[in-house]
């Protein structure tokens, strides 16, 4: 597990599990014994293909899914066996943005009460300090307060996304996790959410939980970078270190994938194709979850898991090539 002399941990994932029952007997393995860290103030940025468990990981480092196994410590209380009160505070520090804008905003309601919906949960503010609060959110979103009357149906994409960072930050969270916040918006927009978001981390001193399938964004944004592939982390390290020196080979492929702005770079350049058939993550088969597509696969890749282990400083890597 990435270990971490700082004092400034967040969070401390531990050997964390969430399994789903799928019928006859079949398990499907989400997350499979990941670990890792969060430092206060930063990003830590979690990519992988559709269906690696990124977002499973997310919604179960938040408590919106119970883990199978393992532990969330966040400030040092596990957050696994929270109720009552206990589970509501934890919530006011933790909250979430929304893949799809579209999907996470009750039509039936107005933009300021969607906004207010956890400031009155948590009775932090009633009457006018309440009004007060949803234009600040607005404002510092980039909405105008007119726009608390309205609906979610008579705004873009990137402004009902607006809605729901606003939403998020009305209680004062510390920690938010961003759910593919710009996957589901025009590529004109994705930039103009994300630099939201880092000037919000700054004014705020928020810490992020990044999950993206873009990459290039992840580099921009993150400060550390986990790849996870069919719910194992397959390598944790720095975001300039992941990037610049890709040990695992299936954050090579994935870099490789980054189209290059330069049409004469881009044309000349060798990508790494990734061949074979994706493995189930039902019931699957013993040793590494990547061995069908690995082109450097020995015998032991499919006989035995590999470990998931400190190869370089504060680099992290699991296989057996290390």
């Amino acid at each position: 597990m990435p270990e971490d002399n700082s004092k400034d941990i967040l969070i401390e994932v531990k050997n964390l599990k969430k399994y789903f029952n799928v019928g006859a007997g079949a398990v499907l393995k989400a997350v499979d014994d990941v670990s890792f860290v969060i430092r206060k103030g930063e990003t830590l940025g979690l990519v992988g293909e559709s269906g690696c468990g990124k977002t499973t990981c997310g919604r179960t480092v938040l408590g919106l899914y119970g883990a199978t196994d393992g532990h969330v410590i966040y400030e040092g209380v596990d957050i696994q066996g929270l109720k009552g009160k206990a589970k509501k505070d934890f919530t006011k520090k933790a909250q979430i943005i929304f893949q799809d804008p579209y999907a996470s905003l009750n039509p039936r309601m107005t933009v300021g009460d969607i906004i207010a919906e956890g400031i009155d949960i948590h009775g932090m503010y009633r009457g006018a300090a309440r009004t007060k609060k949803i234009y600040e959110m607005l404002d510092h979103v980039g909405l105008n307060r007119e726009h608390a009357s309205r609906f979610p149906h008579e705004f873009s994409g990137g402004q009902r996304q607006r809605i729901g960072i606003a939403r998020a930050l009305a209680i004062e969270p510390e920690f938010i996790v961003c759910d593919e916040p710009i996957s589901a918006l025009d590529v004109s927009i994705q930039a103009q959410i994300v630099n939201l978001l880092i000037k919000l981390q700054k004014e705020m001193g928020l810490t992020y939980l990044f999950i993206a399938h873009d990459l290039s964004m992840v580099k921009h944004i993150s400060d550390r970078v986990g790849v996870m592939y069919l719910g194992n982390m397959m390598e944790f390290a720095s975001s300039h270190d992941l990037y610049e020196k890709p040990l695992h080979p299936y954050t090579q492929a994935l870099l490789s994938a980054i189209p290059v702005p330069d049409p004469e770079i881009e044309k000349n350049r060798e990508r790494i194709k990734l061949e074979g058939e994706v493995p189930s993550p039902i019931n699957p088969k013993p040793g590494c979850r990547f061995s069908a597509r690995c082109k450097y696969a020995k015998q032991i890749c499919f006989q035995e898991r590999p470990q998931f282990k400190e190869v370089e400083k504060q680099h992290f890597v699991s296989c057996h090539l290390f």
